[in-house]
């Protein structure tokens, strides 16, 4: 394999001789490898397989990536800042490409790797996930002005209609026989259909913009440097245009979860506040200059939108007889709907006390 991978490495354009090619990461989606060259001026490379399984357009995820990046790199040197470290570099293939595809039909990509930087796996404090709000704020303020449409790698993706469309059919086939014992999950579902409906007509009708949006707003995607501070916003195989509440509403999801999200003692899950409060502040302090009044006004529902819509989706798959999430037992996806509801809950219960931090912390940075 680290033949192949040498022949791989040696059709992009790379400075300096390369020492050896690693694994790096556990790979859930694409296979990483770090390129460590000899001399140590010489920058190292992350080479990765593209999951074509996953991304069924390659070249237009990577096209999306140049011109995102292209964008970012543009105000990165207005101000002075350093383009290899605060944005990722893509680099090209001998032939110019943004992708070598082998004899197997593998995509494959390399960019530069940002040395000397912290990552982190959770947001477990509220600085970091004010930290973290930081680094997604800062990166949807550098490309609120980017014009340039993307290709749609995901369709569908985080759009409730289509969602629903989908529920419905399944709940129609009821193809596995599981149905009949959800009366109450469905009716959590359903109550909730109308709300859920309403906001996404706004995003449809333009009363919510449609921007940029990372869509994989985990902090484990954003990178800082040894003092704390955001570097970069990394893995960017996800970009759309969408609205940019989803990766608030995402990373929210993620970061305030007390519990697992497959946690089998509900219990433990729940909605921390203090993390919501922290990220809020963090994502605020960079992304007021830039948001609308409709924006802002349903940001904390995202938070609700994007949980509901996992609650949805893995019934959903439970129902389906599980062919899109990976499952360690048959109610594996069914503990993974009550986990998402009782954290959904947790948000309603304190949506108030959401909506009015928002609302507070923006008078508060914009002097109002």
């Amino acid at each position: 394999m680290s033949k192949d991978l040498n022949y791989i490495a040696s059709k992009f354009q790379l400075e300096g001789n390369i020492e050896n090619i690693r694994p790096l990461g556990e790979g859930f989606i694409n296979d990483t490898f770090f390129v460590k060259t000899v001399g140590e001026t010489d920058p190292d490379y992350l080479l990765q397989r593209k999951n074509k399984n996953i991304f069924k357009d390659v070249p237009g995820m990577m096209g999306n990536i140049q011109k995102v990046t292209t964008h970012l790199k543009s105000k990165i040197t207005a101000v002075g800042g350093d383009t290899s470290r605060e944005a990722m570099t893509l680099i090209f293939t001998k032939e110019n490409e943004l992708f070598f595809i082998d004899e197997e039909g593998n995509y494959w990509t390399v960019c530069l790797f940002i040395k000397d930087n912290l990552t982190y796996e959770s947001a477990d404090s509220p600085e970091l996930a004010l930290a973290g709000g930081r680094g997604i704020g800062k990166f949807q303020a550098m490309l609120s002005d980017m014009k340039e449409p993307l290709v749609d790698i995901l369709p569908g993706f985080h759009n409730i209609r289509f969602r629903f469309e989908q529920w419905d059919e399944i709940l129609q086939k009821n193809p596995v026989g599981r149905k009949d014992k959800l009366a109450v999950e469905i009716a959590w579902v359903e109550s909730r259909r109308e709300e859920m409906l309403k906001f996404w007509a706004l995003v449809e009708n333009g009363t919510i913009p449609t921007r940029v949006t990372h869509n994989d707003t985990k902090i484990n995607n954003i990178l800082f440097d040894k003092a704390g501070d955001v570097l970069c916003v990394i893995d960017l195989d996800t970009v759309l245009n969408s609205t940019v509440l989803n990766d608030f509403g995402d990373a929210m999801r993620s970061y305030t979860n007390t519990g697992l999200e497959d946690d089998e003692n509900l219990e433990n899950v729940g909605m921390d506040i203090e993390i919501f409060k922290g990220f809020t502040k963090g994502y605020l302090q960079e992304a007021t200059s830039f948001l609308t009044e409709s924006e802002l006004e349903y940001l904390a529902f995202s938070a609700k939108y994007i949980t509901f819509e996992q609650v949805l989706r893995f019934l959903m798959d439970y129902i389906d007889g599980d062919k899109y999430y990976k499952t360690k037992s048959t109610e594996h996806n069914l503990i993974r709907t009550h986990a998402q509801y009782k954290l959904l809950v947790s948000m309603e219960e304190q949506f108030s006390e959401m909506k009015t931090f928002v609302e507070d912390c923006n008078k508060q940075l914009n002097n109002i």
